[in-house]
């Protein structure tokens, strides 16, 4: 039986920025990527916060009142502290990027910024503090031969089917004599040429390993589920982030945007389809 994956952590992120406005929508946005998120207001509050329970990152405005974010740094940098820090500046001249850089930051985001950008860039700091992983068992790599995909039709059922929380297997495996004699059997979901495993979180196209983030993983996976069936807007929302941001929302289809690139293949059929006025549908046509 193949060892079960080990849940990851959810990361922290304390956010320091002045700007209601802007802390309030990116404190939205990096929880709906799976961040647990603790925001504040200046860098007072921000050291304090620290001091309480230290964070996994921080990201800090440069120009706060009091106390701003390059002495917020400085004063965890002389306290020994190295938690990643990534700054937000509206200020772009090379001088003051040395400054915060001096100060102890570790990246910066210059505003107005996209926040694929900072999703982006916290990963790559929470990479690089991350302990090494332990070797994979062979079992969770992209199987040298994989069952073959179910076709759309035969993975049909009842729409929205569950996601990541809860896996089922996509079909029946492939079996000798009755029984199976796949011992990661239900492990894998599979549809129109993608593997997905739940329990690891890994996706494939073919043998591509996908490189998903937390919001892309859990949308494909709804979308490899009900393979076959057209899912409407509001379900989508419901399953994925929990409610409905309304009929003028782009958050969907910019998701759906960013999942298609990666799926992408030269010569391959596009996977996921629009169905105007209606929603989304996976298929190989």
């Amino acid at each position: 039986m193949p060892p079960t994956a080990s849940p990851t952590p959810t990361p922290t992120v304390l956010l320091a920025e002045d700007d209601r406005a802007i802390r309030n929508a990116l404190a939205r946005a990096l929880t709906l990527e799976g961040y647990r998120v603790t925001a504040v207001a200046d860098g007072v509050e921000a050291l304090a916060q620290v001091h309480r329970s230290r964070p996994d990152v921080l990201v800090l405005d440069v120009m706060m009142p009091g106390i701003d974010g390059l002495q917020v740094c400085r004063v965890l940098r002389a306290e020994g502290d190295r938690t990643p820090v990534l700054m937000l500046t509206a200020l772009v001249e090379t001088a003051d990027r040395i400054a915060g850089l001096d100060a102890g930051a570790d990246d910066y985001v210059v505003k107005p910024f996209d926040v694929e950008e900072v999703f982006a860039r916290l990963r790559a700091l929470l990479r690089r503090v991350a302990p090494a992983p332990e070797s994979a068992p062979e079992s969770a790599s992209a199987p040298e031969s994989a069952p073959a995909p179910e076709s759309a039709e035969s993975s049909r059922r009842q729409p929205a089917s569950g996601t990541s929380g809860t896996p089922r297997n996509s079909g029946t495996p492939r079996t000798s004599g009755g029984r199976s004699d796949d011992p990661a059997a239900g492990r894998f979901v599979d549809a129109a040429g993608l593997r997905m495993d739940p329990r690891a979180r890994r996706a494939w196209r073919g043998r591509r390993e996908l490189e998903l983030t937390r919001t892309e993983f859990e949308l494909l996976e709804l979308l490899v589920r009900n393979a076959g069936i057209v899912l409407d807007h509001s379900t989508i929302y419901d399953r994925i982030w929990g409610y409905d941001f309304g009929p003028g929302s782009k958050n969907l289809a910019v998701y759906v945007g960013y999942l298609r690139r990666k799926l992408d293949e030269p010569g391959a059929p596009q996977l996921i389809h629009t169905v105007r006025g209606v929603g989304y549908v996976l298929r190989e046509d």
